[in-house]
């Protein structure tokens, strides 16, 4: 398979084959403008690294040396995620169920993607990198450690940035985690116990 030469930052997803289906359906010119004027960054920006520190879960795809995908949910606490300088964030992996396909996908292809999605926000975040699983240095993965937490961390995950790319809200349904509602309801509760009580004396 011949390599393909990267001109832009988003050549990492836009390929030969993605930007004639772009030309067929009419929406490579306005690419092209982005390419030219802007493209998509190759580091976190601090809005961004806000937005990856604040995350609870994000989905990780890698593939086998055959090309075969595969997706992971990964979760935790907020910040589990964490941004060690604009060009790496990294994370730890606990110990779960023993199939190790994404860490198997990794020892051949270090490439890797990563997609965040905030829903209140209907936000999204893409990111492109190529990953280093390590599992010996323990002051590093002691430094990804998730406070609170006490399953066994058996490896830290480091991942480079190669692209950034924020995507348009259009078709995200805003949905909301229980902890989210509770903090919204919380002040109507206590404003409608207010009222309640205020009725209750008249």
């Amino acid at each position: 398979m011949k390599k393909q030469s990267i001109l832009y930052t988003s050549d990492i997803a836009f390929t030969p084959a993605v930007k004639a289906l772009q030309e067929v359906y009419g929406s490579r010119k306005a690419y092209a403008r982005m390419e030219s004027k802007r493209g998509w960054a190759n580091e976190l920006t601090p809005p961004i690294i806000d937005f990856v520190e604040k995350r609870d879960s994000f989905y990780m795809g890698t593939s086998n040396q055959d090309g075969q995908p595969y997706i992971q949910h990964r979760g935790g606490a907020p910040g589990f995620l964490k941004v060690l300088d604009p060009k790496t964030i990294a994370f730890a992996d606990f110990s779960g169920n023993q199939q190790f396909i994404s860490v198997g996908n990794l020892s051949e292809n270090p490439k890797v993607f990563l997609f965040l999605m905030d829903y209140p926000s209907r936000t999204r975040v893409k990111i492109w990198g190529e990953a280093q699983v390590d599992s010996t240095d323990s002051n590093l993965m002691e430094s990804l450690a998730v406070e609170g937490y006490s399953a066994n961390l058996e490896r830290a995950v480091l991942i480079k940035i190669k692209a950034v790319d924020v995507n348009c809200p259009q078709h995200i349904v805003q949905r909301y985690t229980a902890d989210e509602v509770e903090k919204i309801v919380t002040p109507l509760k206590e404003k409608i116990k207010e009222l309640e009580q205020k009725l209750n004396q008249l």
